[in-house]
């Protein structure tokens, strides 16, 4: 397989990799603009113009769109989320000149009609409503609101329902022209294809995508705050989240910070799960994660308990973050590496997540990343930088707790930060 990429005078980025043994593609255009580039006034902006896409352009309605792309066995779908914005379809091969005349046609000559808009409101308004009726949705958001603290970084991408039903087609066109620009728009595609004719053919459906912006994109650097959000709900189980501040996509600690979520919470034979599950039987979901943004990143565990297990839960969470500042097996670090190594191998094997791989490479790396040198930069992870990590990451700072359900026997918040106030003596002795 082999990954290729032409920059095209106009700006725009293309990038293959053929799957010769296939019969399908998988492509799509990935813009770095996402619900972090909306001002105040435009918050759920980026969500609604990824929806009125498809909804209508000069030359297609919405049900031709969709019956145009089902007629061949095709489909296609978007996504929004806090940096990012794409759109992507899979066809058979002979069907990849359609799959691209669609993609450049619901983003080069969208209508946003007022009478598609105003339906399309009303399905982000039930979509909205869905997602507060989900508990495991919300503690995220609030998360989210706790940690980044009246920035946009942290705000749902969703929007509100007064700001969805605020806009405008101009809002929605004015948001497109600032942020859907050439030097900002990947297109990717993996599958049985051929570069130079992908090239061609986005060359010419793409001709009218603007080079330049009418204004500078808007991106607020981000500023950790930390805190606490409490929701009480007469709900089976408490939704915990408690998360610190991580590491941007290019920070030394990167991927250090991927090893440490792994080991902490990443699988069944991961400490959390092998202590409050298995050992314990405190809950039955519980994992950690590490998530990076251009210049931010968020560490986070969550559970899933009943009420009534929480005065015993916080405190075994507490311990083993405290346990993983001072002690890390490098058998747990191979463990680790190995199941990264797995996901990234695995997900090369479909064109769908190949495609999204590359995509993220570039938006982020400005170039696809080898496999060989992704494992590269896993190897020079020791168990003295994930301790000294973890000591950096989890005491000493200001944590965000996001709870959802019942919460009467959950631990006050200065409870939880007297416990996280002082680190473990030898994280002490290697700060110092």
């Amino acid at each position: 397989m082999k990954v290729e990429c032409t920059r095209l005078p106009s700006g725009l980025t293309v990038v293959t990799e053929q799957m010769p043994h296939l019969e399908s593609v998988a492509l799509g255009v990935w813009i770095k603009s996402g619900s972090r580039n909306e001002t105040v006034e435009e918050h759920g902006i980026a969500h609604l113009l990824e929806h009125m896409a498809f909804k209508g352009t000069r030359r297609r309605s919405a049900r031709q769109i969709a019956e145009e792309i089902e007629n061949v066995g095709g489909e296609v779908n978007a996504a929004t989320s806090t940096e990012t914005t794409s759109y992507y379809a899979r066809v058979l091969k002979d069907h990849v000149p359609l799959a691209i005349d669609i993609l450049a046609d619901i983003l080069t000559e969208s209508t946003f009609e007022e009478d598609e808009l105003r339906r399309e409101k009303h399905v982000i308004l039930q979509e909205i409503g869905a997602a507060d009726d989900t508990p495991d949705d919300v503690v995220f958001d609030h998360f989210a609101e706790t940690a980044y603290r009246d920035q946009t970084v942290g705000r749902p991408i969703l929007g509100t329902p007064e700001t969805v039903m605020s806009f405008t087609p101009r809002q929605i066109r004015h948001y497109l022209g600032r942020n859907y620009t050439t030097d900002r728009t990947f297109i990717v595609a993996a599958g049985a294809i051929d570069h130079d004719t992908i090239v061609r053919q986005v060359e010419e459906r793409f001709s009218t995508l603007p080079a330049s912006p009418l204004e500078s994109p808007v991106l607020d650097t981000a500023r950790y705050t930390g805190g606490d959000s409490r929701e009480t709900r007469d709900l089976m189980d408490a939704q915990i989240l408690l998360g610190f501040e991580g590491r941007a996509y290019h920070a030394r600690d990167f991927y250090c910070s991927q090893i440490l979520a792994n080991i902490l919470g990443g699988g069944m034979s991961s400490r959390l799960f092998q202590e409050v599950r298995e050992h314990r039987g405190l809950c039955y979901s519980v994992y950690a994660f590490h998530w990076g943004f251009s210049d931010t990143g968020i560490f986070g565990i969550h559970a899933a308990t009943g009420g009534e297990n929480l005065p015993e839960l916080m405190p075994v969470i507490v311990e083993e973050l405290r346990k993983s500042s001072t002690n890390i097996e490098q058998q747990e670090i191979e463990r680790a590496r190995a199941q990264i190594r797995a996901q990234l191998l695995m997900g090369q094997e479909s064109p769908a997540a190949r495609a999204g791989q590359i995509a993220r490479q570039m938006m982020l790396y400005g170039r696809p990343i080898p496999n060989d040198e992704l494992m590269e930069r896993l190897s020079g992870i020791t168990i003295e930088r994930l301790t000294d990590l973890a000591g950096r990451l989890f005491f000493d700072t200001v944590p965000t707790l996001s709870a959802i359900g019942p919460l009467e026997h959950l631990a006050s918040m200065n409870d939880l930060l007297s416990s996280l106030s002082a680190k473990p003596a030898a994280v002490k002795a290697m700060a110092g």
